[in-house]
């Protein structure tokens, strides 16, 4: 976790330079022109990183895996290309890489981060796509369900698990993410305010929710919303609350596969 004062300035720094552009969708390849940095798109294999940012003969160069779907301007790749700027613009992760106290390593995104520096990089970028004073204008009012995400991610210009993620974090209406493949848990994530914290199971995918249902007999991609009990698939579920249902939409691709539950 980033302690507040942390994150506070990791949110001002990115938002600020967010805001200075008029553009809702955070112009990336603006932001590298005025900063004077090199980004390559080349092929660097499935195995290896979604972006890599160097400092080499007194200069900064950032390097982006075009081989898992990083591509120019598509979600995948802007959010790559937004931690990987991260690591330029947090004074503590610039300064490192100039004195050779960080060592230039291998980013991946679209997952959970437990790495201090890679969970910094990932905040930096979720600010500076999307900056909290655009962000809250395009919800305000509106219900949630799966549908808002999908209007977020395409007016950001983000894919559907970072918008989750910052939705999670400043929206309107508290939600849980969870991850799985091939049937086990990966990471989950909740909104502060969420009624429930903890999985009843935290490493194999609960039977009685869409995704374990998926699970159990895989045949086609799904993509579907379904009302699923707390007891089903929360720990410590009060007795007030035993009759209780959330919401549950489930998007799989393959054996993978992204839970976003809400409740009224």
């Amino acid at each position: 976790m980033i302690n507040k004062s942390k994150s506070l300035s990791i949110k001002n720094l990115a938002e600020v330079i967010a805001l200075e552009y008029k553009d809702k969708i955070t112009p990336l390849d603006k932001i590298i022109e005025d900063e004077g940095l090199k980004v390559f798109y080349d092929s660097y294999g499935k195995d290896t990183f979604d972006g890599m940012t160097l400092y080499e003969n007194g200069k900064f160069s950032i390097h982006i895996n075009t081989d898992l779907g990083n591509l120019h301007n598509s979600a995948r790749g802007r959010f790559t290309l937004g931690h990987e700027l991260g690591h330029y613009y947090i004074d503590s992760h610039r300064i490192g890489l100039k004195k050779g106290l960080l060592k230039p390593h291998p980013s991946r995104t679209n997952r959970k981060q437990f790495n201090q520096i890679e969970h910094e990089a990932d905040f930096f970028a979720s600010c500076l796509l999307m900056p909290e004073e655009r962000f809250n204008k395009d919800f305000q009012k509106k219900p949630f369900n799966i549908g808002l995400i999908d209007f977020l991610k395409e007016e950001y210009k983000v894919s559907r698990t970072a918008c989750a993620f910052r939705f999670a974090d400043i929206g309107n209406h508290s939600i849980m993410i969870i991850y799985g493949e091939a049937g086990k848990i990966k990471w989950y994530n909740c909104s502060e305010g969420f009624l429930y914290k903890y999985l009843l199971y935290e490493k194999t995918v609960a039977p009685n929710t869409v995704m374990g249902e998926f699970y159990k007999d895989i045949k086609d991609d799904i993509f579907k919303t379904e009302e699923i009990w707390a007891v089903d698939i929360f720990k410590y579920v009060k007795d007030d609350d035993i009759n209780k249902k959330f919401l549950e939409h489930c998007i799989t691709y393959k054996n993978k596969a992204l839970s976003i539950i809400w409740g009224d």
